[in-house]
């Protein structure tokens, strides 16, 4: 048997090596230095294991050995010594997440792995916000649903009624991996779902009819002092009715064939509104046509940016894009506040030819137009279906820009000179 003198005064060798105690138990010195108490064990159906107690001299040799007996205990009751240290270490992790807002953490860290960076960001920060300052030193399990009502009531206090459901989405997100874990019981914010105030229908207002979509589009053109590139980005907004972000980040070697008959904007999927996944997947590109005066509105922006990479530059700054509050502020200032936002020129482009294709009697391009707003796709062969559209979409970009376009002024007539 070893004594506390032996396991003190033995040095590591070359190799590692095994101090024999008695019953199975062990001191383990490794070539490094280290030392580690383990015990050697037969389960019932023969099979080997070895149970690590602790390292030496943090955990001495008769604490070693009173962790060997209550080992051998277990075994005598059909109980697996390492299964079982497992089993309480996870149970005394889940004991430290007592609190919202440990659970809210440890939660999100997970969720991260599955979301995009900027995503993943902003629900943390809207429950840090939100939820933290209220209900966040609370005890998980003991939060009722008046108390998620009442932080939710501050946020629509402010007006923000979407973002009341928003976050209100994300604590229950967060009920439901705790009960998961094992960690609470109840979700309280799924019951307080149906006592928020409703959001509004014209959080994102549009113009629907051509006649007014062309009066946003000159309205936002005409305003004095207004920085080129703001101008000219709005402009392929409403020409392409592509998304406000990708717009804004839209870069010079994104545009190809400006020259040719075909000319496209590919715009790579990590700009896309996809899962994190899909945003890693090159088949869920998106490829816009191009109408012969988007094509002006990207020359017009390639000429005048200084910057080797952006087609819309921030002001003094052409290292970064115009900000994502630019087209905006810009449409505010045009006096198109509860009229038409910068993202309601899809809903504008969707109104307007869906009427036609109506009219028109062309069914057909119903599900062709809703695939030039690049609606996330249902597998790959969503993604064929949108190249093999490509002439009919093709044609439908120049009509849409015919029709909205039609007495407006070229693109280089919106660049102070």
């Amino acid at each position: 048997m070893l004594t506390d003198a032996a396991c003190r005064t033995t040095k590591p060798s070359a190799k590692n090596r095994k101090l024999s105690d008695s019953g199975g138990l062990f001191l383990l010195v490794r070539t490094t230095g280290s030392k580690s108490w383990k015990y050697k064990y037969r389960l019932r159906d023969g099979r080997e294991k070895l149970l690590t107690i602790g390292s030496y001299p943090q955990t001495s040799l008769s604490e070693a050995r009173k962790a060997r007996d209550l080992a051998r205990e277990q075994l005598v009751s059909g109980i697996d010594p390492s299964a079982e240290k497992k089993r309480r270490k996870a149970a005394d992790a889940l004991a430290a997440l007592e609190t919202f807002e440990a659970v809210a953490r440890a939660w999100h860290r997970e969720k991260q792995a599955t979301l995009a960076p900027r995503y993943a960001k902003q629900v943390l920060v809207r429950l840090e916000e939100n939820m933290f300052p209220i209900i966040g030193a609370m005890p998980i399990d003991s939060i009722k649903p008046p108390q998620i009502l009442e932080a939710i009531r501050h946020i629509e206090a402010r007006g923000a009624k979407e973002m009341a459901h928003r976050v209100r989405t994300h604590t229950s997100d967060v009920f439901v991996w705790a009960i998961a874990s094992g960690i609470c019981q109840q979700d309280p914010a799924a019951i307080i779902r149906k006592a928020l105030k409703p959001t509004d229908p014209k959080l994102r207002p549009a113009r629907t009819k051509l006649k007014d979509a062309r009066k946003v589009l000159t309205s936002t053109e005409v305003l004095n002092d207004i920085w080129w590139a703001t101008r000219l980005a709005s402009r392929l907004l409403a020409l392409t009715a592509a998304r406000q972000g990708v717009i804004r980040l839209a870069e010079r070697a994104e545009f190809e064939n400006l020259d040719g008959k075909q000319p496209i904007w590919r715009i790579p999927a990590e700009k896309m509104k996809l899962t994190r996944e899909r945003k890693r997947d090159a088949a869920f590109e998106f490829v816009i046509p191009l109408s012969r005066q988007s094509v002006e509105t990207v020359k017009a922006a390639m000429e005048a940016s200084p910057s080797p990479q952006w087609l819309f530059p921030g002001i003094g700054g052409w290292r970064k894009p115009i900000s994502d509050s630019t087209l905006s502020k810009h449409y505010r200032d045009a006096g198109l506040g509860g009229l038409h936002v910068p993202h309601g020129w899809r809903s504008s482009f969707s109104t307007i030819m869906n009427e036609r294709a109506a009219v028109e009697d062309r069914e057909r391009d119903r599900a062709i137009i809703d695939l030039m707003l690049a609606h996330v796709p249902e597998g790959v062969e969503a993604a064929y279906n949108r190249a093999a559209y490509m002439p009919r979409r093709r044609e439908l970009a120049q009509v849409w820009a015919d029709l909205l376009m039609d007495g407006m002024p070229p693109p280089g007539t919106l660049i102070p000179r």
